[in-house]
């Protein structure tokens, strides 16, 4: 518990100091010909989305895995984005996921993807409990196993460098608050870093399936470094638009896992990526589109032990955008939270 409020806490103060930048919005270098920011427009939206936060465990040698799924879902949500501030919410109700486990502990998942010009921000704040491995994993058993004491916790930052940001805008495939009028294409240079833990109240693979070499029943990792990608919208057919945002990463970090009492630790280096897709219709009434974050997290490699924590978000949006009266527009302003940290928000 005292973990999980220390990346609570170190998530709030992330999205705190990035703010700043996320209210950006007057920049002399931004090409009207490519970009049409929509900010005096009321966005909302209808959603179905899934988040999730999966473990996967390589057995050496062998083209197979152990996956461990949290006990997540559908979510259905509603949301809006007005004067360049952000709020949704959604719920995985039951009828939408029968094959949830039921009176499971509860879970949070706090993912921000933010695009202000010229930059591309992920913020990750993880805390699952309670996880499943399909029977499809598994060698000795036919059905699904079942970690309701299963517990992973994980926090992560992704910064990159749009350098032709003044010609793509990626916030118009994300949220909506713009429209790319023109195919273009930008690389991006950047950094990250993740930190995170895994553990149960004993050893994680099932006993029966005989591979004592890679169980343990705790790890914790750190891991950091320099990523570059490449991120591109082609435009076509009058308003529908295919994003892709690609980066690797070769990360310095360290791990540790615990077995019994036995203690495995090692410092090193591994490569991994993270990919974004983007497809829809975008105009200024109405938007239809889907679109899907995938971010692969390789440990450091101590054989046996070869992991990776991969995280996922996949979401299908339902856009309306409208005006609204002035008097709205002026309450608003006062209530909107962004301007406690930029005073001089745009009205």
């Amino acid at each position: 518990m005292v973990l999980s409020r220390k990346l609570i806490f170190s998530f709030l103060f992330c999205i705190i100091g990035l703010a700043p930048l996320l209210a950006q919005v007057d920049n002399p270098k931004l090409d009207t010909n490519y970009i049409d920011v929509q900010e005096k427009l009321f966005i909302s939206r209808l959603y179905l989305s899934r988040k999730y936060t999966n473990l996967l465990i390589r057995v050496p040698d062998q083209e197979r895995n152990y996956v461990f799924e949290p006990n997540s879902g559908i979510n259905l949500g509603l949301g809006f984005t007005y004067q360049f501030f952000t709020l949704n919410v959604a719920v995985p109700f039951g009828f939408m996921n029968p094959d949830r486990q039921k009176n499971w502990p509860t879970y949070l998942d706090l993912q921000a993807h933010a695009y202000p010009q010229k930059w591309i921000f992920d913020l990750y704040a993880q805390f699952y409990r309670g996880y499943t491995m399909d029977q499809k994993f598994l060698e000795n058993s036919d059905t699904k196993y079942l970690r309701k004491d299963m517990k992973l916790n994980s926090i992560g930052l992704n910064a990159n460098y749009l350098f032709g940001g003044e010609k793509l805008t990626l916030a118009a495939a994300f949220n909506q608050v713009a429209i790319q009028k023109k195919s273009a294409f930008s690389p991006f240079i950047g950094f990250e870093s993740y930190v995170g833990s895994m553990k149960g109240d004993s050893l994680l693979i099932p006993e029966n399936e005989s591979v004592n070499d890679l169980n343990f029943k705790k790890a914790n990792y750190f891991q950091f470094g320099p990523n570059v990608g490449l991120a591109g919208t082609l435009v076509f057919w009058n308003g529908f638009f295919l994003t892709g945002v690609a980066s690797v990463n070769y990360s310095v970090g360290f791990a540790r896992w615990e077995r019994e009492d036995v203690e495995f630790k090692k410092w090193g280096g591994v490569p991994t990526y993270l990919l974004r897709g983007f497809f829809g219709y975008n105009n200024k009434r109405f938007s239809i589109n889907v679109n899907y974050v995938y971010k692969n997290l390789n440990l450091v490699l101590q054989r046996p032990f070869d992991q990776a924590v991969n995280t996922g978000n996949y979401r299908l949006n339902l856009i309306y955008k409208f005006k609204v009266s002035k008097e709205f527009s002026d309450w608003f302003y006062k209530i909107n939270p962004m301007r406690i940290i930029n005073k001089n928000l745009p009205h």
